[in-house]
């Protein structure tokens, strides 16, 4: 349900009858926290939002109809007429395809509910979402700006290959092999998989992940999860990879990481590759 999302003082703004027109006001804004989680389970995927209190919210256009799920607060919705209606927790409806706006008068904690057995982040939003072009050209601008402040991490991993003699070539065949790629178990993740400003694809964090907290598992039985093939390397990580007693590695906390504010991935989830390839090692009894 998140796409935009920004605080104001009352809900007069869901007068707006052109939701494009507002939607580009709003990212001219500052953006409010807004976790999420991806739940998966057998043949299903959950989109849990936090919404605060407070927050007006435009939502992507959903390609499909679906089923959501309130657990949490209170909302006024705005109908594709321009009347309104007001939803209370607990409340479970289906959503005709098309874009949600909402004011939010308590804290919400709404689901989104799909028939799948797709579990990438990416592709599912491309299933079922479509991002309006003020939204993307938005995005397009903050990658290009992020793309300036990861000079020193980049300038690491050169220092990095130079130290262990690897070539960049040979690291990128390791990562892109998907010979000794697996799922991740059943469960919720605060993660997905985006674009980054280091390099290439990258993990984010998409609800805030506190210090030591496990962020997914990195290796199971010797094959790579996601978060063991995307997460970037960097001077500073705020992550570290974490070996168990059976040989796994977990993906770890290093310190508080930011998740989504409004439509915006959180953090760039990273690591220091020199200390993920020595956790490998003993995990592989080398």
């Amino acid at each position: 349900m998140r796409n935009t999302v920004v605080k104001t003082q009352s809900a007069n703004a869901l007068r707006f009858c052109n939701i494009a027109a507002l939607e580009k006001q709003l990212l001219k804004l500052d953006q409010v926290e807004c976790s999420v989680i991806h739940r998966f389970g057998p043949g299903i995927y959950i989109r849990e939002v936090y919404l605060p209190a407070g927050a007006l919210i435009v939502g992507h256009h959903h390609k499909r109809e679906h089923t959501n799920v309130m657990l949490r607060g209170k909302l006024t919705m705005l109908n594709e007429n321009s009347s309104t209606f007001e939803c209370v927790a607990p409340f479970m409806y289906v959503a005709k395809p098309g874009r949600k706006v909402a004011y939010v008068h308590e804290d919400v904690v709404w689901q989104n509910v799909y028939a799948t057995t797709e579990t990438n982040i990416e592709t599912l939003e491309e299933m079922f979402l479509v991002k309006s072009d003020a939204w993307l050209a938005d995005k397009k601008f903050r990658d290009a700006v992020s793309k300036l402040s990861y000079c020193a991490d980049r300038a690491d991993y050169q220092k990095f290959l130079f130290e262990t003699g690897l070539s960049h070539d040979y690291v990128m065949s390791v990562s892109e092999n998907k010979a000794d790629q697996i799922d991740v178990p059943f469960g919720g993740y605060k993660v997905k998989i985006g674009d980054s400003g280091i390099h290439g694809k990258g993990l984010f964090a998409t609800s805030q992940i506190q210090i030591d907290e496990l962020i997914a598992p990195a290796r199971i039985a010797n094959q790579r999860t996601f978060a063991g093939r995307f997460t970037n390397h960097a001077l500073r990580p705020n992550a570290k990879t974490v070996l168990l007693n059976n040989g796994d590695i977990d993906l770890v906390a290093a310190c508080l990481i930011k998740g989504c504010y409004g439509g915006k991935d959180g953090e760039e989830i990273t690591v220091d590759y020199r200390q993920a390839i020595a956790q490998n090692r003993l995990s592989l009894g080398g």
